[in-house]
């Protein structure tokens, strides 16, 4: 591997589980785009740019794995407001069956200590 390719790597694992991590957040109550730009950035390592939640947000839309509404806001604009949708939660929970097999898999091979 040279130089750079673990930090791509790095980047395309964080791409991935960047949008369960946004179901994940939507399965616990509606959120307006900026708030769920907080709460990645908030889980060290999981939002590199803002400009990538709001592509995610309209992929997961299109996908019909999350709804949206206006809401009026008391501080500015109206806000889009984003909730999971039946088929979101189910992909959600087979992701989340998925990610623990994969998780032990993997610790099992890379931390120290572990037999193999």
């Amino acid at each position: 591997m040279v130089p750079g390719e673990a930090s791509s790597s790095i980047t395309q694992l964080r791409r991935g589980a960047v949008e369960f991590c946004v179901l994940a957040l939507l399965e616990r109550r509606t959120r307006y785009g900026f708030e769920l730009v907080g709460d990645l950035r908030a889980a060290d390592g999981l939002l590199t740019s803002e400009g990538t939640i709001y592509p995610l947000l309209s992929r997961l839309r299109k996908a019909g794995l999350v709804t949206t509404t206006w809401s009026e806001s008391t501080s500015g604009p109206p806000r889009r407001y984003y909730g999971l949708t039946d088929d979101g939660a189910r992909v959600l929970a087979a992701f989340r069956m998925e990610w623990v097999r994969f998780r032990s898999s993997v610790d099992r091979i890379l931390v120290p200590g572990d037999a193999a």
